[in-house]
């Protein structure tokens, strides 16, 4: 069957008249049904009518055309091209799906009064047409937003972890973080190990925001080269928030630095988790995730400084203070941690050894009967002597 001429459509120019008139109407309702229309800006609500009045035009030339089996191709560009893209962040998909839908009722209320009795039949089964394809097409243009949008917040993110990899804590670090919706207000820590292989960057961050979020955490997510790094916020338990995340990481260590105050000062978090990690080799049998504070010794062994003043201050020099347990301290160690060879060295009574023995765990809380602890005490005693001297 032949479609008909343009001019053999019933009441295609009755619409035509009528363009002006029903997309007032249709603005006009718009102000009166949906409360969120009066809270956008002045520029906002200027571009939802030059939507609405571009989609009535767009719906009555198409009608006038009378191919009514076919849409025109990019039906998106048509209706939204009158107005920026931005709209799509102003409004939300419900609320532009509503706005058609607001359209369409206020063209098909009004067909009775435009068009003749015998056009109206048509006019709304066209209508009908129109509509589903225009909510086809806004689909398309919220998702092509998001899309555009998630690739630019995944430049956004690595760049915010990059400098705080790079302790460059500037503000522009904080703006861009708030820009991604960082919400976090309280300590931050800082994850890091080996990246998995075989998965699609976009999904990993998925997934690590997702088990955060069960955490009540926020996460931040980056891959620098073959390492995975996530900056965790809202840390309370720094042990309990790496867990949450470590079975994303690839095969090895896991690393996970001090707790810091806030974003801006993330990069001292990210300093004590890259120092840990290299030197966690020194450490076969760490724990996986491990804390950055429990490779002392080995980060101190690899040259970090703030491994080897961390021991120094934190261990060594509480302990000078007594001079008792530094001496009970380096024979407990020189006998091999035999508590009577070292009272005989002392001339003192064992129970006076395991007294101090205690002294010195508490004080330092490290204790000298635990092997590793012991490694870290002895170390600590070189260093603070390679300092007094």
């Amino acid at each position: 069957m032949t479609p008909p001429r343009p001019a053999a459509v019933p009441g295609a120019q009755a619409l035509q008249r009528a363009t002006g008139w029903l997309a007032t109407t249709a603005t006009g309702r718009m102000e009166s049904d949906f409360d969120w229309f009066a809270a956008l800006s002045a520029q906002e609500r200027s571009w939802v009518g030059m939507i609405v009045q571009a989609g009535i035009q767009g719906f009555v030339r198409w009608y006038a055309e009378g191919e009514h089996s076919t849409v025109e191709p990019d039906l998106a560009a048509s209706v939204f091209g009158s107005a920026p893209r931005a709209l799509a962040g102003a409004i939300t998909l419900q609320q532009t799906v509503d706005l058609i839908r607001l359209s369409i009722d206020v063209v098909e209320q009004s067909l009775d009064e435009v068009l003749a009795a015998d056009a109206v039949p048509i006019a709304r089964t066209a209508i009908g047409h129109y509509a589903r394809e225009v909510a086809f097409a806004t689909a398309a243009v919220y998702a092509r937003a998001a899309e555009q949008r998630g690739a630019w917040d995944a430049r956004l993110e690595a760049l915010v972890v990059d400098a705080i990899l790079r302790a460059d804590p500037d503000e522009a670090v904080l703006g861009r973080a708030s820009a991604l919706g960082w919400g976090a207000r309280g300590s931050i820590m800082v994850v890091l190990g080996t990246a998995p292989t075989g998965h699609a960057e976009t999904d990993l961050f998925e997934e690590v925001r997702r088990r955060a979020r069960i955490a009540d955490l926020h996460a931040l997510c980056a891959v620098q080269r073959d390492r995975l790094v996530i900056v965790l916020g809202e840390v309370t338990d720094e042990r309990a928030a790496a867990t949450a995340v470590v079975d994303l990481f690839g095969p090895g260590t896991v690393v996970a630095g001090p707790r810091v105050a806030d974003v801006a000062h993330a990069h001292a978090s990210a300093a004590g988790a890259q120092a840990a990690f290299r030197a966690a080799p020194g450490w076969p049998g760490a724990p996986r995730p491990v804390l950055a504070e429990q490779l002392v010794v080995e980060r101190a062994a690899a040259g970090d400084e703030t491994a080897r003043t961390e021991l120094v201050t934190e261990v060594y020099r509480p302990l000078t203070e007594r001079p008792a347990l530094v001496e009970t301290l380096t024979a407990y160690l020189e006998s091999r941690s035999n508590l009577e060879a070292a009272a005989r060295r002392l001339f003192v009574h064992p129970n006076t050894v395991r007294y101090r023995i205690r002294q010195i765990a508490e004080l330092t809380g490290l204790s000298p009967s635990e092997p590793r602890d012991a490694f870290a005490l002895a170390t600590a005693l070189v260093l603070g002597r390679q300092a007094d001297a």
